[in-house]
């Protein structure tokens, strides 16, 4: 009799190369969701100041070209312009992720995707069938799908939680596939009064953009240009303009040709993954993070169905859908998990992902144009997010010194060679 095919193991040590780029992602977002934090607290601090006034007007100030139908507020242009930047990283780590990372291949894929769906679609219902109830309105499906992963590193900078690199990687993983579906989310949902010669000119742009990476032609002066002019095109379609920077970001080719020390998309990562991380979601987060903070402001948070269906959404929604996701992913895919992990760990990892900020915010104000209910909406992102950051914390600081001794496991290098370890001694724990 042939022996069974040994359990895949879900959650174990990453391969030695999968390891390193999630390694540089994450040192990366790490600091720029310490950046992100101090420029939400001071949002909040001057948005609630005697000096709320002066906020509002360098938040509502309009500047740009109205010929060319780019006359924006400054807050608008942090949203349309500077997390355009933000996109197009995100774009490029998913296609990353599809062709060398977890998401390349069914097998390795499903876990993930199956979480980072169900951890979509539970805080979507649960949101809708709080605002059914309490006769609101179904406007705000989406705010609650999103996880921050910039803001969840912050908070485990903050806790100083040695989490193993598995489950950051899970983490960021759920975060790609998140900003795939607030992407197409925004592209659908989010979209009216369409121009379609603005739209087929921004099309053909993105298919010069390809055409100039089909055929290797390099050189800022061509991409840059093209990339502004692209933009502004589809900001005048009524397709959100940060859909061009994802569009891009996916064109960009991620595989080296012979002789190549890196990829167009890794080049492009390195270069703006700090501008996106470091200024364009910190100065977005600074103009949309500004809310009243008032007794009567929280109130509406609770008592109103909408802003009480995000917070539910962001808390209950993403802790039942990811983590139910992952067990019954393992279950039905006959997977066992880490043996140095629990499921008391996942479900803290679930929990870290309600934390939802930057394209919360981005969803939110697109769902609800008025100001008065948008302000609700972005306080309840808040209030959500924190209470998810304040649980997390709780969970995973009860299981650090787990988390330390495995972290120390996976760091030593004792024949200081650059390589850990335990990539050497021919360990059993490495995903499939």
């Amino acid at each position: 009799m042939s022996q069974s095919r040994p359990r895949k193991v879900i959650l174990g040590l990453l391969p030695w190369p999968e390891r390193q780029a999630v390694t540089d992602a994450l040192r990366t977002e790490t600091v720029g969701g310490l950046v992100l934090l101090a420029a939400a607290v001071v949002a909040l601090a001057w948005a609630n100041s005697p000096w709320s006034g002066a906020y509002e007007s360098i938040r509502d100030a309009h500047f740009g070209i109205p010929a060319l139908g780019l006359d924006l507020s400054v807050a608008h242009w942090t949203a349309d312009g500077l997390l355009a930047i933000f996109f197009l990283v995100a774009g490029i780590e998913l296609k990353r992720e599809f062709v060398v990372g977890e998401l390349r291949t069914p097998a390795t894929a499903a876990l993930p995707v199956i979480a980072a769906v169900c951890g979509m679609v539970v805080p979507a219902a649960l949101y809708a069938l709080t605002v059914t109830i309490g006769d609101g309105s179904l406007k705000g499906w989406a705010v609650a799908m999103a996880t921050d992963i910039a803001f969840a590193l912050a908070v485990l900078a903050v806790l100083s939680t040695h989490l193993p690199s598995a489950l950051r990687a899970f983490l960021l993983t759920l975060a790609v596939v998140d900003d795939l579906g607030a992407i197409l989310i925004i592209a659908v949902f989010f979209t009216s009064d369409l121009n379609f010669w603005a739209l087929g000119a921004a099309f053909a742009g993105l298919l010069v953009f390809y055409v100039l990476q089909r055929f290797r032609v390099r050189g800022w002066w061509w991409y840059v240009p093209l990339s502004i002019l692209t933009w502004a095109l589809m900001y005048n379609s009524g397709v959100h303009a940060t859909v061009a920077g994802v569009a891009m970001g996916l064109i960009l080719r991620t595989t080296r040709d012979k002789g190549e020390k890196a990829s167009p998309a890794a080049r492009v990562s390195h270069l703006l993954h700090p501008v996106s991380a470091g200024v364009a979601v910190p100065l977005f987060a600074l103009f949309a993070a500004g809310v009243g903070v008032s007794a009567g402001a929280l109130g509406h948070v609770f008592t109103d169905p909408e802003p009480l269906g995000v917070v539910i959404g962001l808390v209950a929604g993403k802790i039942l859908g990811i983590f139910l996701g992952t067990y019954l992913a393992a279950r039905f895919t006959r997977a066992e998990l880490n043996p140095d992990l629990a499921w008391a760990d996942v479900f803290g990892l679930a929990t870290l992902a309600g934390i939802g900020f930057t394209v919360a915010l981005l969803i939110g104000e697109l769902a609800f144009p008025d100001p008065a209910t948008a302000e609700h909406i972005k306080a309840a992102v808040l209030v959500g997010s924190l209470i998810a950051a304040v649980l997390a914390a709780v969970l995973l600081r009860r299981r650090n010194r787990v988390y330390r001794q495995l972290w120390e496991d996976e760091e030593r290098d004792e024949d200081a060679d650059g390589i850990p370890d335990i990539y050497r001694t021919g360990s059993t724990r490495h995903s499939d």
